[in-house]
Parts: C-alpha cells; structure tokens; sequence
C-alpha cells in the first residue's frame, strides 16, 4: 500500500529528461527511456552518477568501483550523494543511497537528479528544468522599517463594521 503511493509519484517524463540529460553531460552511450526498469538498470550500480559528477566537476570522485557488489554499487551511489550536495543539491532534495539499490523510492532519485540538472548551469553544463531563482536582495533604511512598525497588517483581521447582531438568523432561544 504505502510502496505503491510511493511509486505512483514516479514520472516517465521527467526521468527520461534526467537520463538524456545524463547522457549529454556525460558523452555516454546509455537507454534514455524513462519506464521505471530501465531508469533502475541504468542507474543502480552508480557508476553512471559517479561519470555524471565527474563530467559536471572533474575529479570529484577520485574512484569508480566497476564492480557489483552490493557494497561497493552503494559507495558509487554514497559518493555521488556526497558530491551533489556539494554542487548545492539541498539535503531534503537528495535521497538515500537504499532509495536506488533497493529500487524503495525511484521518484527520490528523479527529485535529486533534476535539482543537480538546474545546478548544472554553473559548471557550464546543459541543464534541466526551470531556472532557479535568483536572490532578491532587499535593503532597507531604519526610517523605512520604523514607519513599517506603525502600519496594522490586514493579515491580523479587520474588524470595521463587525457585530454579532444576526447571528441567530431570527430563531429565539428555546428552552
């Protein structure tokens, strides 16, 4: 039940602009379909992740394991997870390395894979998704803020023209 609630969040479309964005960072001959198999197979064993943070900043991770083992598939994903949070991915839009190798949360994957494609513009990369916002920074003098203070906010309520006359609708009370 709540597996299935998980994976219905899964998107064919955005994992696919994940995949062949991968593939146009990296220069690498992957399937760029976006059904769940596919995405998991290409991904799983993070020696495409590890290619991918090594594309966007060279020598981000210092070894590739080749290998399938179990353990050494999870230090590529770990590796990877590590140099995204690095590139600016924040923490609540990574996942966890299990969320891969145990194929529990593919959406989290996807989340995390297009937050490092909006990065990727800052290492001269193509990137994915919309364009992240810029700061708005806004300065203002102490004048400004003291006139602020005096001002009521219409988020507390009015109350102009407010009585309880009405409220009964013209029922009586009854006992």
């Amino acid at each position: 039940m709540y597996q299935s609630k998980i994976n219905s969040k899964y998107s064919e479309e955005l994992a696919q602009e994940s995949l062949e964005w991968i593939k146009a960072v990296t220069e690498e001959p992957i399937n760029t379909s976006g059904d769940t198999d596919n995405f998991f197979e290409v991904l799983k064993d993070g020696v495409i992740l590890c290619k991918l943070a090594n594309a966007l900043q060279p020598g981000s991770i210092k070894k590739i394991n080749e290998s399938k083992m179990a353990f050494k598939c999870m230090e590529n994903i770990s590796a990877f997870l590590a140099c995204a949070k690095n590139f600016g991915v924040p923490t609540q839009e990574t996942f966890q390395s299990v969320d891969l190798w145990e194929r529990q949360n593919l959406n989290s994957v996807v989340i995390c894979l297009q937050s490092l494609g909006r990065k990727a513009s800052n290492f001269n990369k193509p990137s994915i998704g919309p364009k992240e916002a810029d700061k708005n920074v806004r300065n203002f003098s102490d004048e400004q803020l003291r006139a602020g203070a005096n001002v009521i906010s219409l988020q507390y309520g009015s109350n102009k023209g407010a009585t309880q006359s009405g409220i009964n609708f013209g029922n009586t009370r009854h006992m």
